[in-house]
């Protein structure tokens, strides 16, 4: 089955032809500038998975495909709204003024990574979000607890979680969908339909044409969205979230992507997957299509592509540099945030830590 062949949401095709007139309040200015992002995080990717395959980062989920649905959401989200992402939300979270380096610190192994207080300013909200989630779909009930409190409070703030394909198979994410509708909170769920949770299919996860027709269920709005076209995804986004704001209750997007990596770096997607259907999928990719339309309509060139990846390889470098120099996260401090109080064989084991580090350390300077 053609996904993309299937009716939905858009409005650049993968030829990077208009299918609809572009919405009034879009300007060539913002298309450039969310080409811009979406090319810069590619290329964090890139290295990011270099890192690793050097033994400088942990196993790391790429975002390869996925960056029109994490730009849209980042660039989309207001100020004082509150974001709850999953592991492959890198474009959203940089996007909402995370730095490179503190997401690779994250993959690194440094739980640091995921404290974003020290990266609150009035342009970069990003202290009121939630960090990565790895545990599937539980971020959606943390939202639903969000969402309801920003009800309470009456503030006209929403909160946005996203979450893959597969995701929506489990008991958290159809709960969540329901508290959703039952309690009329603000919140937007975003599914980054990959096509691939791991190795089980689309076709195999969910019997129903859309996963968008869950929100049926629940009494909430249900959109399917060409993941692979920023401008219908911000479009969707910035509807739903308008609705939010109003009191108008909860919305899910489904957006239509592809996974064009493997599922992380610890995942071999050739084994599950031909690669008549990746070199197919690489034909509806966000970013070409959206390069295709700047140049057709002369806001784009090859020589500003060729000057923009120069920068975009300067600026990933320094924050990999940055993220290098960090000092390494104390090994003790695994057991400090486990528990409020530690039993006394956790106290002995984290004492036998500190001693073998400082002897460590000793043997080094002696």
């Amino acid at each position: 089955m053609n996904v993309q062949a299937m009716p939905m949401h858009r409005f650049i095709d993968h030829t990077g032809s208009l299918v609809a007139p572009l919405p009034a309040w879009l300007t060539h200015d913002m298309l450039v500038d969310y080409y811009r992002d979406m090319v810069l995080t590619r290329v964090y990717d890139n290295k990011a998975v270099a890192l690793q395959r050097t033994g400088k980062l942990g196993t790391y989920p790429s975002h390869l495909g996925a960056e029109a649905i994490g730009i849209a959401i980042g660039r989309t989200l207001k100020q004082d709204d509150v974001f709850i992402p999953y592991y492959r939300d890198m474009p959203a979270m940089w996007a909402r003024g995370i730095a490179m380096e503190k997401n690779l610190q994250y993959w690194g192994g440094d739980e640091r990574g995921s404290d974003f207080q020290s990266e609150s300013s009035p342009q970069h909200p990003s202290s009121r979000d939630l960090p990565f989630c790895v545990p599937i779909a539980t971020q959606c009930t943390h939202a639903v607890g969000v969402a309801a409190a920003l009800k309470i409070e009456g503030g006209h703030h929403a909160a946005l979680v996203t979450c893959g394909d597969g995701a929506t198979s489990k008991g958290d994410f159809l709960e969540s969908i329901n508290c959703a509708g039952s309690w009329n909170i603000p919140l937007v769920f975003v599914i980054n339909n990959n096509q691939w949770a791991i190795s089980v299919p689309r076709e195999i996860q969910c019997g129903a044409a859309f996963l968008a027709d869950k929100a049926k269920g629940a009494g909430i709005p249900g959109i399917t969205v060409d993941g692979n076209d920023v401008v219908a995804m911000l479009d969707a986004v910035r509807t739903a979230l308008e609705q939010a704001y109003k009191g108008k209750g909860a919305t899910l997007i489904e957006a239509i992507s592809y996974r064009l990596s493997d599922h992380t770096t610890a995942d071999d997607a050739s084994r599950y997957r031909s690669e008549d259907e990746l070199h197919q999928a690489w034909q509806y990719e966000p970013i070409s299509r959206l390069k295709h339309y700047l140049i057709q309509a002369g806001l784009w060139s090859e020589q500003h592509e060729t000057q923009w990846l120069e920068q975009c390889r300067i600026t990933v470098e320094s924050a990999v540099e940055r993220y290098l120099a960090i000092t390494p996260q104390a090994p003790e401090s695994a057991f400090d945030y486990l528990y409020e109080s530690l039993t006394d064989d956790l106290h002995q084991q984290r004492d036998t830590i500190i001693n073998k580090a400082m002897r460590m350390q000793g043997g080094k300077h002696g």
